[in-house]
């Protein structure tokens, strides 16, 4: 059930997140520490989502929930079942024995599934549990607050808790304490969904360092782009490499680690860069004048060791030797500044392929669609004026599963 081996071929398989009533439960007072800039409006947030998913459908492919999987998981059996739910728990921080029964108790009440999974992703509210009252000092000191567990608004965002790295799998270490809740999910389709469970996992939710989905690229079946960013680090990356390399033995041979600002704005590699075809390249022109490359491959004079060398070239030239011929560069808003920095806030370096030279991308990017048309490449524009507030485009709010390889 997993088979990516680039970001351009034609893509058969999806995994999305539908936003929810976690969107609602977002205020003002907690923004900055669920990570989002404004509160968009669900009913139209809801909408523009089923556009992007009627795109993807529209051109063959299929389309799955994670909510469904995971209700799919939870079906299994009354076991996975109560260990699902006392896991959250842990995940969720409740320290108080008595909390968590409390919660334990809630949640196990929910018959339906599908029910008890949306209830975790949108929080659970303190006038919610009939029982709670105040008893230790966290109660008291965080009185303010009007969740036991916070909502997952980030859970739109599909390509961050896992990547799909050629016929395996990454669970992601999150960066942040909200969002690292997330990679819960994905660990128990993977544990346990009949499609799932047998792939290989190349990280774990559980490894020492952070590494998050959008800054993975997959070039091809021997290289890698990852991104050294706000959300991943060297030591994960290094990590990972040591895995692929010798651990399982996969095609991959070379990592391509390239530095970017650790700046919200520039939260992960394809924020700043995506590949919308066999030698087309999306990219922020302030991130491409001030990269810095890395080349991970094995140590051939130390079995189970790396070899690391830093690349004095630009990104197109370094490229050029992976795939035959210097790639055309196509900056998101072009050479103005302000245009550049206006799109690529919105995500106008961020889309995803359905298929070499097609790609969905934001209807509000304008100009940086058209320099994408004028190049050549067919554009699908959805709108986005709500599922944009996220910080994220639809490279961001998809995770492609099944990608047919490149001939």
């Amino acid at each position: 059930m997993i088979n990516v081996f680039s970001e351009i071929g034609q893509l058969k398989a999806v995994l999305l997140h539908e936003p929810g009533n976690e969107i609602n439960n977002l205020t003002p007072r907690y923004l900055d520490e669920l990570l989002f800039d404004d509160i968009p409006w669900l009913p139209l947030a809801i909408k523009e989502h089923r556009n992007f998913a009627q795109v993807f459908k529209d051109n063959g492919v299929k389309v799955y929930y994670l909510v469904d999987l995971m209700t799919e998981v939870l079906n299994l059996n009354d076991e996975i079942r109560k260990e699902f739910i006392n896991r959250f728990i842990i995940d969720a921080n409740i320290k108080s024995q008595t909390l968590g029964e409390m919660v334990f108790e809630y949640l196990y009440g929910i018959k339906n599934n599908k029910e008890l999974i949306l209830k975790c992703i949108s929080g659970i509210k303190k006038n919610e549990i009939k029982t709670f009252t105040n008893r230790t000092l966290s109660d008291y000191i965080n009185i303010s607050s009007p969740f036991i567990t916070a909502p997952i608004p980030n859970l739109y965002f599909t390509r961050d808790p896992f990547a799909s790295v050629g016929n395996g799998a990454c669970i992601n270490r999150m960066y942040s304490d909200t969002r690292r809740r997330e990679t819960i999910f994905a660990d128990f389709i993977f544990e346990y969904h009949k499609d799932f469970k047998d792939v290989t996992r190349y990280y774990n939710r559980t490894d020492d360092f952070e590494i998050e989905g959008g800054d993975i690229l997959v070039l091809d079946k021997e290289t890698l782009l990852i991104g050294v960013s706000q959300r991943t680090s060297s030591q994960a990356i290094e990590l990972l490499a040591k895995r692929l390399f010798y651990k399982e033995q996969t095609t991959f041979k070379t990592i391509l680690a390239l530095t970017i600002p650790k700046e919200r704005t520039f939260m992960h590699l394809d924020t700043v860069l995506t590949q919308v075809d066999y030698d087309k390249f999306l990219i922020h022109e302030g991130c491409y004048n001030n990269l810095h490359i890395y080349k991970i491959t094995k140590d051939m004079d130390n079995v189970g060791k790396l070899f690391v060398e830093q690349l004095e070239q630009k990104l197109d030239d370094v490229l050029a030797n992976f795939i035959g011929k210097k790639p055309m560069m196509i900056f998101c808003g072009g050479d103005d500044n302000i245009t550049s920095d206006r799109e690529q806030w919105s995500d106008g370096s961020n889309c995803v392929c359905i298929k070499p030279g097609v790609v969905i991308a934001y209807e509000r990017n304008e100009y940086t669609n058209e320099l994408l048309r004028g190049a050549g490449i067919k554009v699908i524009t959805i709108p986005s004026s709500e599922i944009s507030r996220g910080r994220g485009g639809p490279r961001c709010m998809s995770m492609p599963l099944i990608r047919e390889d490149l001939k």
